[in-house]
């Protein structure tokens, strides 16, 4: 993994991804860590719609994850929420998503945020190598990850492009979606865990019970 340099003059977009079900903590630290860190003018998060890797049965319906990120981030100017991949019919592929970003806006840097765990599954996402050409990716991680298993895997098949891949480790970083749900499921308080308008939004729809 080289040092990372940004073209002067350009915007610098943050696309974060995932299926947000639900939005927590984690997330917003993790996105707010990386605008920081990389310089970035703006954050948009993404839910999923149809994701490939995951087997939707059992996935909270778009609206309402798309509902409960637009709570979540709506106190930061900085942050944006796109329907982009929940008003897709087809399964969501992160290069489609790239390719809709970058139109019409060639002169930005486009960074997808994503965990570590994901990143070192890329060499299963469609069209892999095109991604690490487009695109910055930063594999948010807890203190003591490391990417050296990916760096392996890629190899002499992507030469000149693991400079493409930065880890950002943010400390404490244990909560995760489904230790919300199970919590939800049992009864339990999420305060803290998620912004209060999503708890608020949880309890009100009876999510996850």
């Amino acid at each position: 993994m080289g040092s990372f340099s940004q073209p002067k003059g350009k915007t610098n977009i943050g696309l974060m991804g995932g299926t947000f079900d639900p939005i927590h903590i984690g997330h917003l630290v993790s996105a707010e860590e990386a605008r920081q860190q990389f310089n970035l003018d703006y954050v948009t998060f993404v839910p999923a719609g149809l994701p490939p890797h995951k087997d939707a049965t059992g996935i909270t319906s778009p609206e309402h994850r798309y509902l409960m990120t637009t709570l979540a981030v709506m106190s930061n100017p900085y942050f944006k929420v796109s329907r982009f991949e929940i008003d897709h019919p087809e399964p969501s592929y992160t290069l489609d998503t790239i390719a809709h970003f970058s139109k019409g806006s060639q002169a930005s840097n486009i960074f997808f945020i994503t965990g570590a765990d994901a990143i070192m599954e890329i060499t299963t996402w469609k069209n892999y190598r095109q991604l690490l050409e487009r695109c910055v990716f930063i594999a948010v991680s807890r203190p003591g990850y490391s990417l050296s298993r990916l760096w392996e895997t890629l190899g002499a098949s992507c030469a000149g492009l693991t400079e493409k891949i930065h880890l950002l480790e943010i400390p404490a970083l244990a909560i995760s979606s489904t230790f919300i749900r199970e919590r939800v499921a049992l009864g339990k308080t999420i305060r803290y865990l998620t912004p209060e308008p999503v708890e608020q939004y949880i309890v009100k729809h009876q999510l996850y019970l």
